[in-house]
């Protein structure tokens, strides 16, 4: 599934992120979905959301 498309997106969902201060390395930070901050239906570097871990990040990876 593709992370840029906002409907792939739910909360509950085991996903890989980017920081904004790991974009320069492409570090990915694993968690679980708590909100989705983008609204607009898709995103070219990944939908914005907000682990229960309190990071933000945008999502590269949807783990299955």
């Amino acid at each position: 599934m593709d992370g840029a498309i906002r409907e792939n997106i739910t909360t509950g969902l085991n996903v890989a992120i980017v920081q904004k201060h790991d974009q320069g390395s492409g570090k990915l930070t694993y968690g679980i979905v708590q909100d989705i901050l983008t609204s607009s239906p898709t995103h070219p570097h990944g939908i914005k959301v907000r682990l229960t871990s309190g990071e933000v990040g945008r999502v590269q990876e949807i783990i299955v």
